[in-house]
């Protein structure tokens, strides 16, 4: 990078990266509950109950960022409020935005409860897979009711720049997640051994409490007491929800689309074996924690993009949107390369079983690959969200996935034998095309921003 780009973009290279510190460790937290259930059943139990948790984590995956989604579409209206000053509009977005998600939680569990639950026995999946399977799936779809009222708060405080406390709950929440995991699993304390079960259980409690401590910091602290003038927990408006929901529905769809044809990859795998199931979870969860801290990234992206709209800084809005495009592109080639130098240590963590380990292996080298178009293309969803764009950007997210990326991974995996690797593969030429796309979007659209301001 030359002297006179890092000059051009110091500052806010220095302000993106303030802000997504927290939000990256924070957003870690999501991932690491499920990193942590795979590693606890790894350690403490057996390869099919490692194959259960690959299945679990791939159907609720696609669950859960439909509700993930819905809490996204308060942040941009946060920071764009912020931007222009209008205190009293954040707290009237936080009402609805609450309620919103309060409902999205129940209509969530009651998905998993009577159709994930019902749809799992016929997915062509190992019946012991299966058993182990279905109680450990039962405690995630409690989980997300609290999940998703801990989302509420976090997103509002991270909208107006309170990036912190939601990351230390996070971390705290996963010391507990991992200490409860290990007595659960493992049996301790009189407790007799739960299995996979017992990870389902802690994730649950985890998350209870990050929801109330989260929520009594936004409601108690000093710093949001000018923002919570107008808020009430019964409060809710037709405007202020047609816009949450206007920007959240969308971006749902953005990553049901996206973790979806991760879902359905796994699906795939799991008719080819149980191995290479096993494999794909350790492979797709080391993948996904540095997804993460790109998806940290992002958000900060989301926020710095939606307070400079709010205050009609065009010029800063670009700038420091591709001063985000620079920072994740340094940050995953970063991990790449330790991806592949390091992907027949990496396994280890997770399992002792060879024959997974040498499969998950082969995929940290391609996952290695994709690891630049993963962050690029959704730091391209985040600027985007920022100034309210998110239609379009999810019609590209489908095109990328699942018009081209599961079916050429099928073609590949299934069809010409290449297994596994083929179907990743397929998942790759998706990424890459999301990336392409959405930064061509991403230009179009900022310097149309720019052009119809200083006109």
């Amino acid at each position: 990078m030359s002297p006179t780009i890092l000059t051009k973009y110091k500052t806010y290279y220095k302000e993106n990266l303030i802000l997504a510190g927290p939000i990256v460790v924070s957003q870690i937290g999501h991932m690491a509950t499920h990193i942590a259930d795979s590693v606890i059943v790894g350690q403490f139990s057996e390869t099919t109950q490692l194959a259960a948790v690959s299945l679990v984590n791939s159907l609720f995956m696609m669950v859960l960022v439909i509700g993930l989604g819905i809490s996204y579409g308060l942040t941009p209206l946060i920071a764009q409020a912020s931007g222009r000053k209008d205190r009293d509009e954040c707290g009237k977005l936080l009402s609805n935005s609450l309620i919103i998600n309060a409902i999205t939680g129940l209509f969530l569990y009651a998905i998993v409860h009577f159709g994930t639950l019902t749809i799992i026995d016929h997915l062509g999946q190992s019946p012991d897979v299966v058993a182990y399977a279905k109680p450990y799936l039962g405690y995630l779809a409690i989980s997300i009711v609290p999940l998703m009222i801990f989302q509420t708060f976090k997103q509002f405080a991270e909208g107006l720049g309170f990036t912190m406390q939601a990351m230390r709950i996070s971390i705290i929440g996963n010391l507990i997640n991992i200490i409860l995991g290990i007595i659960f699993v493992k049996g301790m304390f009189g407790i007799e051994p739960m299995g996979v079960k017992g990870v389902g259980l802690s994730t649950l409690i985890d998350r209870l409490l990050m929801a109330i401590v989260m929520g009594l910091y936004v409601l108690r602290s000093v710093h949001f007491k000018s923002y919570l003038l107008k808020f009430k927990f019964t409060f809710m408006d037709k405007i202020r929800s047609k816009q949450i929901i206007k920007i959240g529905a969308p971006v749902a769809m953005q990553y049901i689309f996206e973790i979806s044809a991760f879902s359905g990859a796994a699906v795939l795998i799991g008719t080819i074996g149980t191995a290479q199931q096993a494999a794909h979870q350790i492979a797709i969860s080391l993948a996904a924690l540095t997804y993460m801290v790109a998806s940290g990234i992002a958000s900060s992206a989301t926020i710095k993009t939606g307070n400079y709209l709010g205050e009609k800084s065009f010029t800063d809005l670009r700038r420091s949107a591709i001063a985000s495009y620079h920072v994740v592109i340094v940050v995953m080639c970063f991990t790449a390369i330790v991806f592949v130098f390091a992907s027949s240590l990496l396994p280890y963590f997770y399992t002792d079983d060879v024959k997974v380990v040498e499969i998950a292996a082969q995929l940290l080298i391609i996952a290695g690959l994709f690891q630049l178009f993963d962050g690029t293309q959704v730091v391209g969803l985040g600027v985007l969200r920022g100034i309210g764009d998110v239609n379009v950007p999810t019609y590209i997210t489908f095109l990328s996935y699942w018009i081209i990326g599961i079916p050429l991974g099928y073609f590949l995996g299934i069809y010409l034998n290449l297994g596994v690797n083929g179907i990743w593969y397929g998942l790759t030429v998706g990424l890459l095309t999301a990336s392409i796309l959405l930064f061509f979007r991403f230009q179009h659209r900022t310097r149309l921003l720019i052009h119809q301001f200083t006109n």
